[in-house]
């Protein structure tokens, strides 16, 4: 009779013990761009919205105006790193604390937040200028 109580209480408070995302489907496609025609410190988005649990591909690209190092340290620190891709190298990592783009070029990184919360994020010197943003995961 315990058992049988034990296995209805895990069953009926499941859906707010896992995660909401399914990664059986497709990972989403979240881009980032860099600087653009108008101005070197355009960003194409500051915020996005994501589920835990869920599948996710970040492409992130610098139009190579000037020098962009993207930071995310806390928002990296509570993701799975499936991979990340750059120029047809991948590379599998569990750990990223920055990424540098002394050029044009593009990244693309493959991941699944595991711990809610809001996360920042910005080009290292250049916040002043509007280049910041934040990482929304429910």
């Amino acid at each position: 009779m315990f058992k049988a109580l034990t296995f209805l209480l895990i069953v009926f408070f499941s859906s707010s013990i896992f995660a909401k995302g399914d990664l059986a489907i497709r990972a989403k496609k979240l881009e980032l761009k860099l600087g653009s025609d108008k101005s070197d410190y355009d960003m194409s988005q500051k915020v996005f919205e994501l589920e835990t649990g869920k599948a996710y591909r970040l492409e992130i690209s610098s139009m190579g105006f000037k020098e962009y190092e993207f930071e995310a340290e806390e928002f990296f620190r509570n993701v799975w790193i499936r991979n990340i891709e750059v120029e047809g190298i991948e590379i599998d990592t569990s750990i990223l604390n920055e990424i540098e783009f002394e050029r044009e070029g593009e990244i693309e990184i493959k991941f699944v937040p595991i711990r809610p919360g809001n996360y920042d994020f910005e080009i290292e010197g250049l916040k002043s200028k509007g280049m910041f943003g934040e990482f929304i995961v429910k």
